[in-house]
């Protein structure tokens, strides 16, 4: 085998092993609140937001608040993730159901770089729910033609 075609084939393998590498270094994993707090990364965390614990410092920017299991039955007893963010709270942060947090654990608490909320009255009608029920979603999308 010629010595060119050993030094092409060695590069495309060294080149593949890098991109796989940095591809995996960007990925970002769900992990549950225990997985978040004791995160080596940046995580991604879902949880719904505890009102009950929100304290905003408009002067340094900072969003103080607890997200508790998403699939929690008894949200009293859940377990709970206390989060610092700092930067500009979404608009709809008061009328969010649950979040999506970008960070990593610092401390005793996890600092969240980005945050997605989840608001549901988004994807409902001006009138409420009327797109609810599948049955009248059909209903409606056949009468009008779309």
């Amino acid at each position: 085998m010629n010595g060119k075609y050993i030094a092409g084939i060695l590069v495309v393998v060294v080149f593949l092993a890098w991109g796989t590498s940095a591809f995996l270094k960007t990925t970002i994993q769900y992990v549950s609140l225990e997985e978040a707090r004791t995160a080596s990364r940046t995580v991604q965390v879902m949880g719904k937001i505890d009102f009950a614990t929100v304290n905003h410092n408009s002067e340094q920017s900072r969003l103080e608040f607890a997200i508790y299991d998403a699939e929690a039955d008894d949200p009293i007893g859940a377990d709970r993730l206390e989060v610092h963010y700092y930067g500009v709270v979404p608009g709809n942060f008061d009328q969010a159901t649950s979040v999506v947090l970008k960070g990593k654990p610092q401390s005793s608490s996890f600092v969240a770089e980005q945050m997605l909320v989840k608001c549901p009255s988004k994807y409902q009608g001006d009138v409420g729910d009327e797109y609810q029920d599948i049955d009248r979603h059909m209903d409606t999308t056949e009468s009008s033609g779309i």
